[in-house]
């Protein structure tokens, strides 16, 4: 049976998503402040954490570093995107904002459970000189390690899953919508650029290419 630990101080929405998870075959743990919250985290290891981040003691955003190769999902009534941005790049997994659907909330649990299950069958991700670790969620080109955002890495974890087939947009963002909902249609562009100008900086090559009017795809290795 999968663990997740609730952390939130509102003792009504901690009862909720208490009988919501065991009913739905999850044990749960729970804190009730960052402190405690830290606390549990040392004494024990769930496989998920539901984080509140307007928490007594230590705040949510005080917590996070602290929660080490856990999936964490966000669960907040702040609804600034750049709110939302700063957690996903800070080491959360995903966010939700209260008040919150529970099937939708069950289902980005079971998303985030899966990917947990499927690193550990498989740790990294290879392509010619591209090497994408999907525990650190770290990436390394031509042996030289490059700093990735959780949106570019999205990405890049996509192109590489499937490494000569065009990817179209729609597709792209949908892909990778629960794990980057900073990522928009506007907004693709410049993380693709961002993302190429990273692995080009290191490396002098372009591991991307744009298939006009349709998407994007790893480049073939130059002979």
């Amino acid at each position: 049976m999968k663990t997740i630990a609730v952390i939130d101080d509102d003792i009504y929405i901690g009862n909720m998503l208490e009988e919501l998870l065991r009913g739905n075959s999850y044990d749960v743990l729970r804190a009730y402040s960052g402190t405690e919250a830290v606390l549990l985290l040392s004494q024990s290891k769930p496989d998920l954490v539901l984080l509140d981040l307007m928490l007594p003691g230590l705040s949510g955003e005080e917590v996070l570093p602290h929660i080490e190769n856990i999936p964490v999902i966000v669960l907040s009534a702040k609804v600034d995107v750049q709110d939302k941005v700063n957690l996903l790049l800070g080491g959360a997994a995903d966010y939700m904002t209260k008040p919150f659907d529970t099937k939708e909330l069950l289902a980005r649990i079971t998303v985030q459970l899966r990917k947990t299950e499927q690193h550990g069958e498989t740790k990294s991700l290879s392509v010619d000189d591209l090497v994408l670790d999907l525990l650190s969620l770290s990436l390394t080109v031509q042996g030289q390690a490059v700093k990735l955002t959780r949106t570019e890495y999205a990405i890049l974890k996509l192109l590489m899953e499937n490494p000569k087939q065009v990817i179209a947009r729609s597709v792209l963002l949908d892909k990778i919508s629960l794990d980057t909902p900073d990522c928009t249609e506007r907004s693709l562009k410049q993380h693709i650029s961002n993302l190429r100008k990273k692995m080009q900086d290191v490396s002098g090559v372009d591991y991307i290419e744009t298939v006009w009017g349709i998407g994007f795809k790893l480049a073939e290795p130059k002979s």
